[in-house]
């Protein structure tokens, strides 16, 4: 079956200017086009409009949606079940938060008793699926499986105070007032980095800190852009200085 422009973006629920769009991106181009100019999409061209649909609903850029259509039968599959992993952590995330909010609907009629631990779950796993969504390939190659699950199920059991201090902005505010210094053994710079060995702690299992592993931390934070990102947003350069005052505090500590 074929389709005008204007059909399709009906069926398919999209602009005819999106269509166009992706036209001239080289995303979808129509099957031929009448002598009046009127472009004419075949079922291929429905079948590829609605791959690139779902890939813009699994939040893929056109570019990568554009590498992706032109790429084997195998990395398409391959690309498809990260994106459905991605999905599934989501949709955990929100499972988690629905039941939390139920819970707490129930409290407040007094139909159920919740436990301060029971008000944060929800919250305490959303961070953690995030962790592992963002960071989870990286953190567990370096420091192991092993490692990360005993550090969750730390996480998940911290206490509702502890779980506040890991937002406790004063790490980040001594981290940027020591760069401002500009020396990194000096003693503030080396008193933050105390505080982030202390913040670190929160998350680590019991016994488990060691300066090699502190530093290890210190090294990704330059070596991967997105903990770069995060540290020299709050001062261009900090997670450089951060890296610095580690390889001080770690010799001395």
């Amino acid at each position: 079956m074929e389709y005008t422009i204007n059909k399709l973006a009906q069926i398919a629920g999209v602009s005819t200017r999106t269509l166009r769009y992706y036209e001239e991106c080289g995303l979808l181009s129509p099957h031929h086009s009448h002598s009046n100019g009127y472009r004419i999409y075949s079922q291929a061209e429905v079948d590829m409009l609605q791959q690139i649909l779902f890939y813009r609903e699994l939040g893929m850029s056109l570019s990568d949606i554009k590498t992706a259509l032109s790429a084997s039968d195998f990395e398409r599959l391959s690309a498809l079940g990260e994106h459905l992993q991605m999905l599934n952590v989501k949709r955990n995330q929100i499972n988690t938060l629905i039941q939390n909010v139920e819970k707490s609907i129930q409290a407040m009629k007094g139909e159920i008793k919740m436990s301060d631990k029971e008000k944060f779950e929800g919250f305490k796993q959303k961070m953690i699926d995030k962790n592992e969504e963002k960071y989870g390939t990286e953190i567990r190659t370096k420091y192991g499986d092993d490692v990360i699950d005993a550090s969750n199920v730390k996480l998940k059991g911290m206490s509702h105070e502890d779980f506040n201090e890991l937002f406790n902005p004063k790490l980040n505010d001594a981290l940027k007032a020591a760069f401002e210094q500009g020396n990194p053994a000096s003693k503030l710079a080396q008193k933050a980095c105390d505080m982030h060995k202390e913040w670190l702690c929160f998350f680590w299992p019991e016994n488990t800190y060691t300066k090699e592993m502190h530093l290890g931390m210190g090294e990704m934070y330059v070596s991967d852009e997105r903990f770069t990102s995060y540290y020299d947003k709050i001062a261009p350069g900090l997670a450089q200085f951060l890296l610095e005052a580690l390889k001080i505090y770690c010799k001395t500590a």
